[in-house]
């Protein structure tokens, strides 16, 4: 029995040297590497939380994340999540994407704003620049779009404004524009001078009404001879274009300058003589203006005939669809007495209308509510998004406040909206899935330096981030306990490490006991 007892104990000594140079190695690490460790260790975690937090505001989403999904994850096996499940899709998803799509694609804004009567002196005032270069560059290819053809060549002012719309400095388009006048009247040439150059609205409308008599000189002409090839219907196209922009900027000058029936007028004739050209959204601003003059019946007039199921929607069409249905019921709504009675037919629709117009466009109510600084809007929109919020909020926010109770009844139904749709970005509820990608295009429309991008579903803040940043928190707080108190700290360490160790060291003493005392031998000289 006693030889046996030796037998097994011989490979203890071995073990016990194991643990004596561990305990050897710890004895002699000083507090300076204590320190060292956890000062580098916080240092490396905090320029981690630091670029993940500005790739999180910047993109929407965590870096690391980001990687391991598209990187790590398929090179482990991984599934894609965004690839479809079967080769057969049904026609319902098709139109899904479809719609999502074309959700996804960015507008001109109806109501944007004049870039040096209005865009410039903000920021002559303020220092900032309220449009961004992404803005800008869809806009000068809107102008390209709109305002020159295949035969301007043919033409020397027109030659020489082909060539101003590609320009990126305004100064030089603006001397482009007056060098195409002292060659002839150039009706686009007045129209940059008023877009860009004007500095307070009257001048704009000067210049508009110069560049109106002479666009429709080119129309006449242009339309007597667009039956005569191709390129004759190509620039009376474009002469089109040109005197309807014209057209309707004068309109809108009459309405900052407060000529507010004049400008109803003006749009009304222009959407009777071009009823094809849905494509500018006269409508909108016509809406606007009747909104402004309080004619309410002309406003549902005008809802009938573009909010159509077959058309598509904007936050201008669902919000004062909900305003019309609110004012039947705001000024006498309260919330106590319809949780006490329940809601009538007509405060019910007036929700419905609330939700549905949240459901389009949920950024909104936080602006109309003032939750939310309002910007300057931008020159193109994004629909269903925060660009788009602020376009309609920021000419349409007076309206709801005239109103009485409209704003009251807003603020105590829109959020109901969110229980219909617990998942926007899987299943709507009046309409498709909220798109995924607004946040990204919003974020290239919008001046992010000073503006914050809505964003919705609200985001959590990515594990990533959170994680980084309760390690760099524990790492600095160990690195300022080990440099004030280095011995107190050592004696933590050393326990910590022990306690650490101990599981591996029960493992180890009862892998001894089970395994032949040869085989121990062999594998501890290995």
């Amino acid at each position: 029995m006693t030889g046996r007892l030796t037998v097994t104990a011989a490979p203890g000594p071995a073990m016990f040297g194991t643990e004596s140079s561990l305990s050897m190695f710890l004895n002699t690490l000083t507090p300076k590497f204590y320190v060292a460790l956890t000062g580098t260790s916080s240092l490396i975690s905090g320029l981690i939380l630091i670029f993940e937090w500005w790739y999180f505001r910047k993109y929407g989403t965590s870096f690391i994340e980001q990687v391991s999904v598209s990187h790590l994850r398929p090179l482990l096996g991984g599934v894609d999540s965004s690839s479809p499940s079967s080769s057969n899709t049904s026609n319902g998803d098709a139109d899904s994407n479809r719609q999502s799509v074309s959700e996804c694609k960015v507008w001109r804004n109806p109501l944007n704003l004049f870039r040096g009567a209005e865009y410039n002196r903000y920021t002559w005032v303020t220092g900032r620049e309220p449009l961004t270069y992404y803005d800008m560059n869809l806009s000068a290819q809107d102008h390209q779009t709109f305002f020159t053809c295949d035969s301007d060549h043919l033409r020397p002012a027109d030659a020489i404004m082909q060539k101003a719309w590609r320009e990126r400095n305004p100064q030089a388009r603006i001397s482009a524009a007056h060098e195409a006048l002292e060659l002839e009247d150039c009706a686009t040439a007045y129209i940059l001078l008023a877009e860009e150059e004007a500095t307070t609205i009257m001048e704009a409308e000067r210049l508009f009404k110069q560049a109106l008599k002479a666009g429709e000189g080119c129309y006449r002409r242009s339309q007597q001879l667009q039956h005569h090839g191709t390129q004759y219907e190509a620039q009376h196209r474009r002469d089109t274009n040109v005197l309807v922009y014209i057209k309707r900027r004068l309109a809108m000058c009459s309405r900052k300058l407060g000529r507010t029936r004049e400008a109803v007028k003006m749009m009304r004739d222009l959407m009777k003589e071009f009823p094809l050209l849905s494509m500018f959204n006269i409508h909108e601003n016509l809406l606007e203006s009747l909104l402004e003059l309080q004619n309410y019946a002309d406003v549902q007039a005008v809802l009938a005939k573009y909010d159509d199921i077959s058309l598509p929607k904007s936050a201008t069409i669902c919000y004062t669809a909900a305003l019309l249905k609110a004012r039947a019921v705001s000024d006498k709504f309260s919330p106590e007495a319809a949780s006490r009675r329940g809601l009538s037919t007509a405060e019910m629709n007036a929700v419905e209308a609330i939700h549905r117009a949240v459901e389009f466009n949920p950024h909104v109510p936080k602006y109309l509510l003032e939750m939310k600084s309002l910007i300057l809007p931008p020159e193109h929109i994004l629909k269903r998004g925060d660009s788009e919020a602020i376009a309609y909020t920021f000419f349409h926010l007076q309206h709801w406040k005239r109103v009485e109770g409209a704003l009251n009844l807003l603020h105590c139904t829109w959020e109901g909206t969110f229980r219909m749709i617990p998942y926007p970005l899987e299943k709507g509820h009046l309409f498709y899935p909220y798109p995924i990608c607004t946040e990204t295009a919003d974020r290239e429309l919008l001046p992010t330096v000073f503006h914050e991008v809505s964003v919705y579903p609200k985001k959590e803040l990515p594990f990533f981030i959170l994680f980084t940043a309760g390690l760099c928190s524990f790492t600095a707080m160990l690195a300022l306990l080990t440099h004030q108190f280095p011995e107190l700290m050592g004696v933590f360490a050393k326990a910590f490490l022990s306690t650490l160790f101990a599981p591996l060291n029960f493992i180890m003493e009862k892998v001894e006991s089970i395994l032949p005392s040869s085989l121990w031998h062999q594998l501890t000289r290995i």
